[in-house]
């Protein structure tokens, strides 16, 4: 068995770590993203990793990379509703483990919350911020005998008073930097195209964690991990970015010519057999974006017929409390040409926004039975309180037995769908969590 991860003292093969990947629920994409940073730097080009799907393959693969003395880095990610799950994992893996290996913790939650992670999830070391550069120089570190507590980018909890030491974020580099997903393992995800977002929506982790402004992957480069798919065999292409009609843009006007020139270069190197999606999960089209030179750029170059439409809400008053910066009326007006173009478009609810009355939930159903009516599919969410955001403190607004009747009737109908049932117990589990967050 190796010597415990944090001491530095002892005599480890000096080498590179074997990591252990937890490749769960939704950490999937930026462990696929964070483990691909690896090759693409010198000092840790052709690390082993391998990739578990629960904590008894955890624990197999932990003994079985530390039983030549070499240490072990094992790796977690997740999002805020995900968080106990990861912990419970941890626990276990843990109990049977010991310190066989150095757990660390990034994403989304970690970085907003890095003293519960430490403190009550039981990680050793959390990666704050955007996490290739982190993952680089913490492996880096332990193939070298160096604690991985001191390198930027890091937080702990200090051994003696139990307190929280954080050296900041990580550093940002330019999305080319770094691949979008590990080729090496055929971890194929969708492509990052944009990173942050300047709209700045309080209930969204996004541009809190990536900071409210867009940078871009070059279309030579998304060309570049096109044709690598293609070559390895992947023939389905979608997209990741907080607004997919944003590419290219620095604000918040769409560069169309630059979403074409994207599009375009993907068609042809992915070939006319491959299926590309775009504005589709996991990314949405914002409704004032839609406009008929849009819809036709798409629909030359992608094959889904469907749109996913951010709406939210019925509310002019909420979208403005919530910083969404567009109006119903976009909305519909949204609808109206998705539909006219041929497209099926899926409009986004949110509800039990904070501050939300009843007289907003019932404006939320009556623009949601006039976009059915005009074609469109209602996709449902309640709110939650992310760590990170504004609204991480808030409470949720209930919501009343008329919504949810109004939402079962849609859905019986075929023309609704989502997990708000289930994200409104989320909601309670995150309201529950907050005192973790005290020091």
């Amino acid at each position: 068995m190796a010597s415990a991860p944090w001491d530095m003292t002892a005599d480890p093969r000096l080498e590179k770590p074997s990591i252990v990947a937890m490749h769960v629920r939704s950490g999937l994409v930026g462990l696929n993203v964070v483990t691909a940073a690896l090759d693409a730097d010198p000092r840790t080009a052709g690390s082993d990793v391998r990739f578990v799907k629960d904590a008894a393959g955890m624990i197999d693969a932990l003994r079985d990379a530390t039983s030549d003395g070499r240490r072990a880095l094992a790796l977690w990610s997740f999002y805020s509703p995900d968080f106990a799950a990861a912990a419970k994992d941890l626990a276990e893996v843990k109990e049977a483990t010991g310190d066989a290996a150095l757990h660390l913790a990034g994403g989304v939650h970690a970085t907003a919350e890095p003293l519960a992670t430490l403190r009550d999830g039981g990680f050793d070391l959390v990666a704050i911020g955007e996490g290739e550069h982190t993952m680089v120089a913490i492996t880096d570190a332990l193939a070298n005998g160096r604690d991985p507590r001191d390198l930027p980018g890091t937080a702990h909890l200090d051994k003696t008073s139990g307190r929280l030491v954080s050296h900041g974020p990580g550093e940002r580099h330019p999305l080319d930097a770094y691949p979008p997903f590990n080729a090496r393992y055929r971890k194929w995800n969708a492509l990052e195209i944009t990173r942050g977002c300047v709209y700045a929506c309080s209930f969204c982790q996004t541009p809190y964690m990536f900071k409210a402004r867009f940078r871009h992957r070059s279309v030579a480069d998304v060309r570049r991990h096109i044709d690598q798919m293609r070559e390895c065999g992947s023939r389905f292409v979608r997209f990741l970015t907080p607004t997919s009609l944003s590419y290219g843009s620095p604000d918040t006007t769409p560069d169309l010519d630059a979403v074409d020139a994207l599009l375009a270069t993907v068609r042809e190197g992915a070939g006319a057999e491959a299926k590309i999606f775009f504005g589709t999960f996991p990314s949405e089209i914002r409704p004032e974006h839609i406009t008929p030179r849009a819809l036709e750029i798409i629909a030359r170059w992608c094959d889904n017929r469907t749109l996913v439409i951010g709406g939210q809400s019925g509310s002019d008053r909420v979208l403005e409390q919530t910083r969404r910066g567009h109006s119903v009326d976009d909305v519909v007006r949204a609808v109206e040409l998705c539909v006219k173009a041929g497209f099926r478009p899926d409009v986004d609810f949110l509800l039990g926004l904070p501050g939300e009355e009843e007289s907003d939930r019932a404006l939320s159903m009556e623009l949601a039975e006039r976009l059915v009516t005009m074609g469109a599919r209602i996709h449902s969410h309640a709110f939650m309180p992310l760590p990170g955001t504004p609204l991480r403190d808030a409470t949720p607004s209930p919501i009343e037995p008329e919504t949810m009747l109004a939402m079962a009737r849609l859905e019986s109908k075929g023309k609704a769908y989502g997990q708000w049932r289930r994200q409104v117990v989320t909601a309670e589990a995150l309201v529950r969590s907050r005192p973790a967050r005290t020091a």
